[in-house]
C-alpha cells in the first residue's frame, strides 16, 4: 500500500484543515500588516507581500487542493502551465515597446 493509498482518519484530516486554515488567516494578516510597514518603500513592501502570498498559495494548493499527494501527471501539467504563463508574461513585457510604424505613443 503506497503512501497515497493509506486510509486517513476524519479527525486527522479535520485537524490538518484547521491548521491550514489558521495558517492562511495568519498569512493574510501578515500581508495586511506588511502593507502598513512605515520604514520601507513600496518595492520592498510588494516583495514581502508576494513572498507571504506564495506561502499562502502553497498552503492552499498543497493541502486543501491535495496537490502534495497527487500523481506525476498532475505535476507535469502544472509545470507546463507555469512554463507557458511565464513565457506569455515575458512575451508581453518584451512587446510593450514594440509599436507599429507611424503610430505615436502618448
Amino acid at each position: 500500500m503506497s503512501e497515497s493509498e493509506k486510509p486517513v482518519s476524519f479527525q486527522s484530516y479535520v485537524k490538518t484543515c484547521a491548521y491550514v486554515f489558521a495558517g492562511v488567516l495568519i498569512a493574510t494578516s501578515l500581508m495586511i500588516y506588511a502593507s502598513f510597514l512605515p520604514h520601507y518603500g513600496w518595492p520592498t513592501k510588494v516583495s514581502i507581500i508576494l513572498t507571504i502570498a506564495a506561502v499562502n498559495a502553497f498552503l492552499v494548493a498543497g493541502y486543501l487542493m491535495h496537490l502534495l499527494s497527487e500523481k506525476k501527471l498532475v505535476y507535469t501539467v502544472l509545470a507546463f502551465t507555469v512554463f507557458f504563463v511565464i513565457g506569455l508574461a515575458g512575451l508581453t513585457l518584451w512587446a510593450m515597446s514594440d509599436f507599429p510604424v507611424g503610430t505615436a505613443v502618448h
